[in-house]
């Protein structure tokens, strides 16, 4: 990790992005949380050592800071090997993927990121390199095109994904395991924030850590991100330690509630409201009246909202629920309430 010391705890004039390489985890110890999957993938990594072989293809798919980006690490270092990183959207033409495929090593594990972005072409030089290691190039254009075509030495691929189903069939059917990463639990959550507080160099108190892990999102990135900001609270206010008091003057500043609830989920909340009843409402109006992309409604606010009960998504449309008028301060039709 560049530019990265961790001398007991991290360099405080590192930006937040080394931070973050800091804070993850690098081994199967640290890695707290989604026992399931780790149990599973442990047989799968286990069995393949054993056979001294590369493990199957892997994908892992689930909302943002999940963890699926460490998962992969912790792979390549389960089975000493090297890991070449990339994304879909960066992979734009054939030759891109075809440059790093001809370029891996026996044993070496390919990440790729945004999995679902990966255009159509592209996957198609995939599929031949996935079930039989093969590399099919065309070479020159019109009647003089010729195929060539190259052997591949064994490898993993592992891929990541919030939009599972955007995968193409074909494509899905080429990984050995797929693994969906969940929400975290509290405990879970607040076992993070404690280890991040000791890499940071940070004394943090128990008030602290269960209000971050409140406000998380039960989503290691967003803990992550809080006891930062909450960390540079207590700094800047010359405090000895991040404490609740600090804790939720930062949620203040941030707008954040203790559900974890930003600015924009409360639009997206009061906005069905107030604008349409309470709904149900179709996801394309929903977007217009929020001026904002149907993706990004889709694959950030909904989720999280539905895991906690204060948005339903039903045939007809998005439909707040009881727990979110009571959330809000704001009386359902239910209890005879205008809306």
């Amino acid at each position: 990790m560049k530019d990265i010391k961790l001398s007991g705890a991290i360099n405080k004039t590192k930006d937040d992005s080394a931070v973050d390489l800091a804070l993850r985890p690098t081994n199967w110890a640290d890695y707290v949380g989604q026992e399931k999957v780790k149990r599973n993938l442990r047989v799968i990594l286990d069995a393949a050592l054993k056979r001294n072989e590369p493990c199957d293809h892997l994908l892992f798919y689930g909302q943002a800071g999940l963890g699926k980006t460490t998962l992969a690490h912790l792979v390549a270092k389960e089975m000493n090997a090297s890991l070449k990183v990339t994304s879909g959207p960066t992979l734009e033409k054939m030759g891109d993927l075809a440059a790093i495929l001809s370029n891996l090593e026996k044993g070496e594990v390919l990440f790729i990121d945004e999995a679902h972005r990966l255009n159509r072409q592209i996957e198609e030089v995939l599929y031949p390199a996935l079930e039989s290691r093969k590399l099919h190039l065309v070479v020159g254009k019109g009647p003089g095109a010729r195929t060539l075509s190259l052997d591949l030495p064994p490898f993993t691929l592992v891929a990541a994904t919030t939009r599972a189903n955007l995968l193409s069939g074909p494509l899905r059917s080429r990984f050995g395991a797929s693994f969906k990463l969940d929400y975290y639990n509290t405990k879970d959550i607040e076992s993070i924030v404690r280890r991040s507080a000791g890499l940071l160099g940070v004394k943090i108190d128990d008030g602290a850590v269960s209000l971050i892990a409140r406000a998380s999102r039960f989503t290691p990135r967003v803990a992550n991100r809080l006891l930062r900001r909450a960390r540079d609270y207590s700094e800047v206010n010359n405090l000895g330690e991040i404490n609740e008091e600090a804790t939720g003057a930062t949620l203040g500043m941030l707008e954040i509630d203790e559900l974890g609830l930003e600015p924009t989920d409360r639009q997206l909340l009061t906005t069905i409201i107030d604008k349409f009843h309470g709904g149900p409402v179709g996801i394309q109006t929903l977007a217009a009246a929020l001026n904002d992309d149907r993706g990004i409604i889709e694959d950030v606010y909904e989720p999280y909202l539905m895991s906690i009960g204060l948005l339903n998504r039903t045939p007809a449309g998005r439909l707040v629920t009881p727990a979110a008028y009571k959330h809000l301060g704001r009386k359902s039709p239910d209890d005879g309430g205008l809306v």
